[in-house]
């Protein structure tokens, strides 16, 4: 079914905003620090500025600084993906990061300024524009959008916002959201509507951090599928997803200053990312043998993602400011750790469940069922041709009706000439006077009730071919103009951009080879005139060394420090649910009778596939006769 491929680690890149307003009035300080062509992310903490502690450096597979544009981090970073995704492969982006970092600007940027659009729009750009130039290839583009808010699962394009739905999982699909709104996209216009309707119903909130800051994790779904003749002559099907995740920032109540629901909504969301924490951490390890997937539902989500069979990219987002700099540091190691994350992507070829399989199966379906018309009117012509003397071999047998109408071009005549038969006949019946009044009326409604066949007969003849001819429409077929400015200029231009951006990553990975070479040999490539000499390079090294042990030690405390203040907030919201679990024991306690406190015990189960606890419906007992 699909062709397996080796291991490979999940692509981490980390971009850095610029200061923002308030962070620049209240003067802080910028303590990061970004070497572009090191892939190096270099952060100095302001509270040891004095001491002779040495700034914490993380390395990634690429970094972009607050003068990055869109478009670069797109095709250095993300185009590959979307490529493999038009492939067959699984592939999943998402953003990572405190509240207020970009996340939201680097998915979806601006739409109305093309310099400035994000990963998504640029997406949808790069998979039309590819359908576009494609030959001999049919293709089906579909979205679905939604939010995990408070832990429940949202269809952002449902009419209804108040329904909630719910995770199952399948042996040949895996997770999936049941009932969730897929819908046949067919250009970019319509993709991107569907987007901003989508985002209109998406939960958004202020808090001191951000005025327009998430508050939930929204995922936009758009599954490619590609029909192709392969060389034995069949029909293959490939269906490549992309997963576009937005994720909710990390936040601390301190800072961020929410009360109240926005609290609620922020308690919900670290507990979500700290899930999310946990299973990285796990498929780090290597050692553990239980991966914790179902301890929330954006984990279970993103199973696949993580650990799983798709091509991921993750886009950790940090603010500048020492302001933020404990969270910056957080975000650093949190991405640092999802590095060494092994998945094994494969190509989805020919599955049970493809949608361009059925329309192409409903199609053919549809066209038969015409056929079948077409001859049984092609007979009746043959026969009205015979009678009147006429050749009834013009048409051949296996002719269609798109024959007859290219040939003479008489498919509307047709049913024309019946109708115009049928009153002619009307009209002769109602001027013989031989005929008596009661077989007159017989006639008459003979007549008028084949005028109606005819009449329903053509009507669904055309409701058919007008089905036929909407779901084609659906279809998008290779080499047809789909996305303007398709020119060879503008794939010369694209394909040169491709190019600068495999070369600038290709510089920075041998750059990095040779930073990390350059002090293994340069010892053995070292000559010394005098012991003296010696005594002084090893001296040097050696603090060197010295200092490398003194950055880990300070890395340990801070992380210790780090996994401290994180169970002391665990602790305080355990203490905070404990206080209003113990609250509403009281109430049932004092206010419910005791009666029917047992009847909801009673109907109350725990549903091990939704994980979570449901009352059974009360059913009506009916008194028997006594």
């Amino acid at each position: 079914m699909s062709k397996s491929r080796n291991s490979e680690s999940i692509k981490v890149v980390v971009r850095c905003r610029p200061m923002n307003k308030k962070e620049v009035a209240a003067n802080f300080e910028r303590v990061v620090s970004v070497d572009v062509k090191l892939g190096q992310i270099i952060v100095r903490n302001p509270k040891d500025a004095s001491a002779s502690e040495p700034p914490k450096v993380f390395t990634f597979d690429s970094v972009y600084d607050w003068n990055s544009k869109q478009l670069d981090l797109y095709d250095e970073t993300f185009r590959p993906l979307v490529d493999s995704v038009l492939l067959g492969f699984n592939g999943t982006i998402f953003a990572y990061g405190q509240t207020g970092t970009g996340k939201t600007y680097t998915m979806e940027g601006d739409g109305l300024d093309p310099e400035r659009r994000g990963v998504i729009p640029n997406s949808f750009d790069h998979i039309f524009t590819h359908i576009s130039r494609s030959q001999n290839q049919q293709y089906l583009v579909s979205a679905s959008y939604l939010e995990i808010y408070q832990e429940e699962i949202r269809d952002l394009l449902s009419q209804d916002q108040s329904c909630r739905l719910q995770l199952r999982e399948r042996p040949d699909t895996g997770v999936y959201v049941k009932e969730l709104l897929s819908i046949v996209t067919k250009s970019v216009r319509e993709i991107e509507e569907i987007m901003n309707v989508g985002n209109k119903n998406r939960s958004v909130g202020a808090t001191n951090m951000n005025e327009q800051s998430s508050r939930s994790h929204a995922i936009f779904v758009i599954k490619v599928e590609c029909s192709e003749v392969g060389v034995d002559g069949e029909n293959h099907i490939r269906v490549g997803k992309l997963n576009l995740v937005d994720l909710a920032g990390s936040e601390r109540q301190t800072k961020s200053g929410t009360q109240g629901e926005r609290l609620k909504e922020a308690t919900k969301i670290n507990l979500s990312l700290s899930a999310l924490g946990n299973v990285i951490s796990a498929l780090v390890d290597g050692k553990s043998s239980h991966i914790p997937y179902r301890d929330s539902k954006l984990t279970r989500l993103l199973q696949d993602s993580l650990g799983g069979n798709a091509r991921t990219v993750m886009v950790a987002n940090i603010g500048p400011a020492s302001y933020n700099v404990e969270e910056t540091l957080t975000t650093l190691r949190y991405s640092n750790r999802a590095k060494n994350i092994k998945n094994k992507p494969r190509i989805n070829e020919d599955p049970k469940d493809a949608l361009l399989r059925k329309f192409q199966k409903e199609i053919a379906e549809l066209k038969a069922q015409l056929l079948k018309r077409s001859g049984k009117k092609k007979r009746r012509r043959q026969r009205k041709r015979a009678g009147d003397g006429t050749d009834g071999d013009d048409l051949e047998e296996g002719e269609t009706e798109e024959e007859e109408d290219e040939d003479g071009g008489d498919k509307g005549d047709y049913w024309r000439e019946e109708q115009e038969k049928l009153e002619r006949e009307r009209k002769a019946i109602m001027e013989d006077r031989s005929l008596v009044a009661e077989e007159k009326v017989r006639l008459l409604r003979e007549k008028e009730k084949k005028m109606e066949d005819l009449k329903r007969e053509r009507e669904v003849g055309e409701m058919l071919a007008e089905k036929v001819k909407e779901m084609e429409s659906r279809l998008l077929v290779g080499g047809k103009n789909i996305v303007d400015h398709t020119n060879e200029q503008q794939k010369m231009l694209e394909q040169r951009r491709q190019e600068i951006a495999e070369q600038t990553r290709r510089e920075r990975e041998m750059q990095q080879q040779v930073e990390s070479h350059d002090e293994e040999t340069l010892e053995l490539k070292e000559t010394y005139s005098s012991l003296q000499q010696e005594v002084d390079f090893k001296t040097k090294k050696l603090k060197k060394l010295f200092a490398k042990l003194q950055a880990v030690k300070a890395e340990i405390l801070d992380i210790h420090e780090a996994h401290i203040n994180e169970r002391q907030e665990l602790e305080q919201l355990q203490n905070e649910l404990t206080r209003d679990l113990k609250l509403k024991h009281l109430i049932i306690e004092n206010f419910i009778p005791l009666e029917e406190k047992k009847k909801i015990t009673n109907r109350a189960y725990f549903d091990e596939e939704d994980e979570y606890w449901k009352m059974k419906p009360i059913t009506r007992v009916e008194k028997l006769p006594q």
